[in-house]
C-alpha cells in the first residue's frame, strides 16, 4: 500500500473498517458564518448546499489547501475537530450514529481514533445532519 495515499477509503482498508465508518474532516468556509468543519464518511462527498443551509450561509466552499494548516494547525490528512487551533462549528453526517464506533483522524497523518459517535459528537459539540452525498 502507498503510504502517500491519504484517501479516507485507503485509510478504511488499512484499519479494517468499512469506508462508511471512517470519517474525514473537511475545512469549509461559508459566505456568512465563516469557517466550519464538516465530518463526512470516507465513501461520500460533502453536500455543500445542505451544509450551507444548515449553517445559515447562502454559499459554501472548501478552503484552499494552503489555508488548512494556518486555520486548524493540521496538515492535509491529519485534520481533526478534536483539538483544532480554534473552536469552529462542527457538522457531522447523520450516518455516524448508525455505528458502534467510527474512526476520525487523531491529528497526525496515518493515525486514527476509534470512538463511539455520540462521544465524538459531544466532545466537538457537533451537529448531526444529512450533509453527505455519494
Amino acid at each position: 500500500m502507498d503510504p502517500e495515499d491519504l484517501s479516507a477509503e485507503s485509510v478504511a482498508r488499512k484499519i479494517g473498517l468499512a469506508a462508511a465508518q471512517v470519517f474525514k474532516t473537511l475545512v469549509v468556509r461559508g459566505d456568512r458564518a465563516g469557517v466550519c468543519l464538516a465530518v463526512v464518511p470516507a465513501n461520500a462527498e460533502l453536500n455543500l448546499k445542505a451544509l450551507a443551509k444548515l449553517a445559515g450561509d447562502r454559499k459554501m466552499e472548501l478552503v484552499a489547501l494552503k489555508e488548512v494548516q494556518p486555520l486548524t494547525g493540521y496538515i492535509r490528512g491529519g485534520v481533526t475537530a478534536l483539538a483544532s487551533k480554534k473552536e469552529y462549528p462542527v457538522y457531522i453526517d447523520e450516518t455516524a450514529i448508525l455505528f458502534e464506533q467510527i474512526a476520525v483522524s487523531a491529528g497526525v497523518r496515518g493515525t486514527q481514533l476509534l470512538l463511539h459517535p455520540e462521544d465524538y459528537m459531544r466532545a466537538v459539540k457537533a451537529v448531526a445532519a444529512d450533509i453527505a452525498q455519494s
